[in-house]
């Protein structure tokens, strides 16, 4: 069966191997293929773009920017925390950030036995991103707020860690942008609504190059 359309490009590649940016809905893992057993879906339910690979992952329950190559080198530029490509989330939380909360997440927070790097942690407004399905299950009697966090590290649900750690539980998470670390404007999920995709631009195409020439 064919997928339904959404690719938003033009229908070619931009480069050669192929490189896309995907807004990775909720419930869909970081990888072409199912689990046995699980309920997650994957990407090969959403792309049919051949021989492209995630460059870095998201965990089945968080959504965003999700950027797939099929240029091993770029896969890896953009994975070694050698590099420190900050990558900017939108994570709804419960309870109510306080400056202490947020100072701890700037500074870095012992998680699983290793101090996370410094990172960015502002509260924001409602983002309005419109109901996640299925929906955030939120209790009525505890206030949820909006975070914006910048890490330049990927380590196994961090994120979701960090909050915990300072008593915020994270109830959303979405990676809504990739700073290049080239002084141009970060990738980001402009354009894209959740579950569409599209090729980098010729523009994108040049930068993602020159990580890799560089």
């Amino acid at each position: 069966m064919a997928l339904p359309q959404r690719n938003l490009s033009d229908g070619s590649a931009g480069s050669s191997p192929a490189t896309l940016l995907f807004h990775k809905p909720y419930g869909v893992l970081s990888q072409f293929s199912r689990e046995t057993g699980s309920s997650w879906g994957c990407l090969a339910d959403w792309i049919e773009q051949p021989e492209v690979y995630p460059a870095g992952r998201l965990d089945a329950d968080s959504e965003g920017l999700l950027l797939l190559t099929g240029d091993g080198r770029l896969q890896h530029r953009l994975t070694d925390p050698r590099w420190g490509h900050w990558r900017s989330y939108w994570v709804q939380v419960e309870g109510e950030p306080s400056d202490a909360n947020l100072n701890a997440l700037r500074r870095g927070l012992d998680i699983q036995g290793r101090r996370t790097l410094p990172a960015r942690a502002q509260r924001i407004l409602d983002p309005q991103l419109g109901e996640r399905q299925p929906p955030i299950r939120q209790r009525r009697s505890i206030p949820t707020a909006w975070l914006e966090i910048q890490l330049r590290e990927g380590r196994n649900r961090q994120v979701r860690r960090m909050t915990a750690a300072v008593g915020l539980p994270t109830l959303r998470l979405v990676r809504v942008a990739m700073d290049l670390m080239d002084g141009g404007d970060p990738l980001t999920l402009e354009g894209l609504a959740a579950g569409q995709w599209r090729f980098v631009s010729p523009a994108e195409d040049l930068r993602l190059t020159a990580l890799v020439r560089g």
